[in-house]
């Protein structure tokens, strides 16, 4: 397949699959105690597993700095070190936290926020500019983003970001970023459980590329949960929040949920694939704007997802053969 895709209307070349960078951030919480992150984490495995990924063809990561309340971005920039140059970091701004209590305090929408924390990114990050910079608070007011727009066009302008985006699942909101010269993405939830017509669309008519979050249901697709089953403490998959579905509150996965996947599961696993590259390769057929970022916290699982740019897209009789089992 074509291992590489462009980052929308921004000329940057990415590999078709990019790694999520939340998982390896570690725990951390709400000011109440409700988990944040996926539970304990070991930065030198994840350093290793960032290396594994570049040795295999990823040179897109995706992070944010609240992810462990800055920490993702710190074991990013030791991971990738002398060989910044050849990745494409993407990063998020808008939530506010303090990095001593790993505890997350809120958002922060205002103009005069952006330079602040994009500052305070670099630094974690050991970089002097952020190819993709993406607001992380899905449902801001769209007259205020409008403004955020005009600031990231700014900092494109002095050399800081080269292009940026909105982490939202509101075609609406996505559209007032994309109203922007340098918009060159939109970051959503999708997956072969959860479509996403309307921002595939979306992207499709304003050149933007389809930065796909979830792309493995929260690690529903990898075909590795079962119903009910609790998970470790510090995994927010045990007390999902109302954005997280397929998972109830400390009970594991939902077996409505399981069932579809099993129903999914001879196409997925087609030509040999995992059920998770089943799952990223169905994304690549579903549109050719997408660029799926799957998490991964060890060597194994980099690995895998790394493993299935042999594999490559889904077929379109393969595509039809889904929407009629999930009667879509």
């Amino acid at each position: 397949m074509e291992t590489n895709r462009t980052l929308g209307r921004s000329g940057i070349e990415v590999s078709a699959l990019g790694f999520g960078c939340w998982a390896i951030g570690g725990e951390w919480q709400t000011p109440d105690g409700q988990p944040l992150g996926w539970g304990k984490v070991d930065d030198d495995e994840s350093v290793r597993a960032v290396r594994r990924a570049l040795d295999l063809g990823v040179t897109f990561f995706d992070t944010a700095d609240t992810y462990g309340t800055g920490h993702s971005e710190r074991v990013l920039g030791r991971a990738l070190g002398k060989r910044r140059a050849d990745v494409v970091i993407a990063t998020k701004w808008g939530n506010v936290f303090d990095e001593e209590t790993r505890t997350s305090l809120g958002k922060d929408d205002s103009p005069g926020y952006v330079r602040r924390a994009l500052a305070a990114s670099l630094k974690r990050l050991g970089t002097d500019y952020v190819d993709l910079y993406q607001l992380h608070i899905s449902d801001a007011d769209p007259e205020r983003a409008a403004q955020l727009r005009e600031v990231c066009e700014e900092l494109v302008g002095e050399g800081l970001i080269r292009a940026y985006a909105w982490s939202t699942d509101d075609p609406a909101r996505a559209a007032v970023f994309a109203a922007g010269e340098h918009c060159a993405a939109v970051q959503h939830a999708a997956n072969v459980l959860q479509d996403a017509p309307e921002m595939f669309a979306l992207c499709e008519e304003s050149g933007l590329a389809s930065i796909n979050r979830s792309p493995l249901a929260m690690g529903l697709l990898t075909g590795k949960q079962a119903a009910g089953r609790t998970l470790e403490p510090g995994d927010i998959r045990n007390t999902p929040p109302a954005w997280l579905p397929g998972f109830k509150q400390g009970a594991g996965a939902d077996g409505d949920w399981i069932a579809r996947v099993e129903a999914l599961r001879d196409i997925l696993t087609s030509d040999g694939r995992t059920p998770a590259q089943g799952a990223l390769a169905w994304l690549w057929a579903r549109s050719p704007r997408t660029i799926p970022i799957p998490g991964f916290r060890s060597v194994a699982q980099a690995e895998q997802n790394a493993g299935v740019m042999e594999k490559g897209p889904l077929t379109t009789d393969q595509l039809t053969e889904i929407n009629q089992i999930l009667e879509r």
